[in-house]
């Protein structure tokens, strides 16, 4: 049986400004995690999914597009985010050669496969 550690739930405590850039669900279904997470703004050439020691991160930037040249505008408001991002989830042993990802709509979806869990169980012979 594969447990997800404590911590995994903690992981965002601290990282409270991607959350709010990067919303995400997750749960597990056929043995399979999935990963969905709402990146409105982004294209799939800003996005970096990286893997290792159990752990799936996701990296994102975005760059603010300024107007060269356009020195008449006075904003009252920016409220637009710019800049990178990151998020990392634990998930314990997986299949990273099996991961996969998609995007459409500003959903980034990562599925990963649990490992599977090998019978390591040996019947000894007595002599």
């Amino acid at each position: 049986m594969n447990l997800i550690p404590r911590n995994f739930y903690l992981d965002d405590v601290f990282d409270n400004a991607n959350v709010n850039i990067m919303k995400s669900d997750i749960y597990e279904k056929g043995g399979v995690y999935h990963i969905e997470m709402e990146m409105p703004g982004f294209s799939k050439e800003d996005i970096k999914i990286e893997t290792k020691d159990g752990y799936v991160t996701i990296k994102a930037t975005k760059k603010e597009v300024l107007d060269e040249g356009d020195e008449s505008k006075n904003y009252l408001r920016r409220e637009r985010s710019f800049g990178e991002y990151e998020r990392s989830f634990y998930l314990g042993d997986f299949d990273t050669d099996k991961v996969e990802a998609s995007f459409k709509g500003g959903i980034l979806e990562v599925v990963v496969p649990k490992k599977e869990e090998q019978d390591n169980k040996k019947t000894i012979e007595i002599k």
